[in-house]
């Protein structure tokens, strides 16, 4: 199959709808989470959950327009890290296609590969742009190394690299748990279900 028949299977109506709630629950999940400034981020089980039915591209579209829109809405900072978003949906739906979301400890492996591949871009951008303090929840540990005597960036490394650790973690096995939940009449409906529903 070409790749343009694969990305129009991909983004069939039935997708579109799908991003769309996986948007809003992005958004809801993590506008919860920063209002209670836990220092976690639940923010992508949606953009997951659209990985491993629709594939990496919608998945990486569903996280990118939900910062972009987040940001717009009420948090300017989820806007910087549209490109992390970005990245998560595209790796999980990688993931699943290479078969690491068929089982619940394949999606415990799936969310530590999600984690170290956004910390690439997360990294930069929360040191660069943001001076390492972003006004979530995870700022308390960035604070606790940096007054423990650590420097910026391997404050903000450790930070990143262990908060998302278990978010993302959390994120995959909800996101797995879910999919695998769905009628089979629901998923069949979708390009790339069967990389983890079967």
């Amino acid at each position: 199959m070409s790749l343009k028949e694969q990305l129009k299977k991909d983004f069939s109506t039935i997708t579109l709808a799908l991003m769309a709630v996986g948007i809003v629950l992005n958004i809801i999940l993590g506008q919860v989470v920063s209002l209670l400034k836990l220092p976690i981020f639940l923010d992508s089980i949606g953009t997951v959950i659209v990985a491993l039915l629709a594939g990496p591209w919608a998945g990486g579209l569903t996280g990118l327009l939900t910062n972009l829109i987040w940001g717009m809405i009420s948090d300017p900072v989820a806007a910087a890290f549209a490109p992390v978003a970005m990245i998560i949906g595209i790796v999980a739906g990688l993931c699943a296609k290479y078969g690491l979301f068929k089982s619940w400890w394949q999606a415990i492996i799936s969310g530590v590969i999600i984690s170290l591949a956004l910390s690439v871009v997360a990294i930069p951008i929360r040191v660069y742009m943001f001076g390492g303090v972003t006004g979530s929840g995870a700022d308390f540990i960035t604070a606790y190394l940096l007054a423990a005597g650590r420097d910026l960036f391997s404050a903000v490394i450790i930070t990143v690299v262990a908060d998302n650790l278990i978010d993302k973690v959390v994120t995959g096995l909800l996101a797995w748990g879910i999919v695998k939940g769905l009628p089979k009449r629901f998923s069949a409906r979708f390009s790339r279900a069967s990389a983890v529903t079967e």
